[in-house]
């Protein structure tokens, strides 16, 4: 993994910290080529990797990706998944049993039992699982994707309600489908990478807010910190900055001194803020 990857909150108007931001963000990057602006300046300051989500603009980036193969030489994405939203909004449209049916492939043969309510019924749950992963990575088709994460909030979901099956589900898909690499997303690192190791996954890529002031930090700071030192895992940090509640300079120094710390996923709207985090990112974790 890259020491530094872009990641997409700032596109589609997520801040945690203000929602006025927030709001403004989402006007501005309304139009995909503006956000394709952000992600050539990354590119052309050295980043190399795209944290994203599978909202449905990001689609339309890749097919920009895609239709320049020259242009973005060695740009690999690494998929998020599922967008909650997509599927709230579905099944609020659609019910449960339709917002599945809704990303099942036309014709196929799940689809069809589930038309019949026999795999709900059954508890296949592998199979549902697993295509509704290979439906979220078609938009990537064609693109580098060497990691595949599962988002926090349907980490989070599984791991609260005690599935820890479907961790192992995932993994073995994206491995043996993809030849990628699974990575999770959480707001509970200690927990999930517990539950992870029960399942027997090895060394696995967990992403988490990891900051100096223990913002959105579950379970505690101490806990992390522990985590971190115990080994075993590859991490991501993401909320270094805190919102910007941390200068840039000194958050980065920070978590650069922690252990088993493998890449940062930061989020910027300009080139002067991707140059200033690469730079320090040079700088504390060279």
């Amino acid at each position: 993994m890259d020491r530094l990857l872009l990641g997409d909150n700032q596109f589609f108007g997520i801040n945690h910290m203000s929602e006025e931001r927030a709001r403004t963000q989402a006007m501005r990057f309304r139009d995909t080529a503006a956000i394709m602006k952000v992600i050539d300046a990354a590119y052309d300051e050295g980043i190399r990797t795209f944290m994203c989500t599978t909202h449905e603009r990001v689609a339309e980036i890749c097919d920009t990706v895609r239709s320049m193969p020259d242009r973005y030489a060695g740009l690999q994405f690494y998929p998020c998944m599922p967008y909650a939203h997509k599927y709230a909004n579905a099944v609020t449209d659609h019910g449960m049993l339709g917002a599945v049916m809704q990303f099942m492939p036309e014709g196929g043969m799940l689809k069809t039992m589930l038309s019949g309510g026999k795999a709900l019924a059954t508890k296949d749950v592998q199979g549902i699982a697993r295509i509704l992963i290979d439906a979220e990575m078609k938009m990537f088709e064609g693109l580098s994707t060497p990691v595949i994460f599962m988002q926090n909030v349907f980490t989070d979901l599984l791991l609260g309600m005690g599935f820890a099956e479907a961790f192992r589900i995932f993994h073995d898909h994206v491995i043996e489908k993809y030849d990628a690499e699974p990575g999770y997303i959480t707001m509970n690192m200690p927990a999930l990478f517990k539950v992870l190791r029960d399942q027997g996954i090895e060394n696995p890529i967990i992403c988490a807010n990891i900051n100096k002031i223990g913002f959105r930090m579950c379970g505690g700071q101490e806990a992390y910190l522990d985590t971190l030192r115990a080994g075993g895992l590859r991490a991501i940090a993401m909320s270094v900055y805190a919102s910007g509640a941390i200068p840039a300079d000194e958050a980065i120094q920070w978590v650069s001194n922690l252990p088993n710390i493998r890449s940062i996923v930061f989020g910027a709207s300009s080139r002067t803020n991707i140059r200033s985090t690469r730079d320090l990112v040079g700088r504390y974790m060279s």
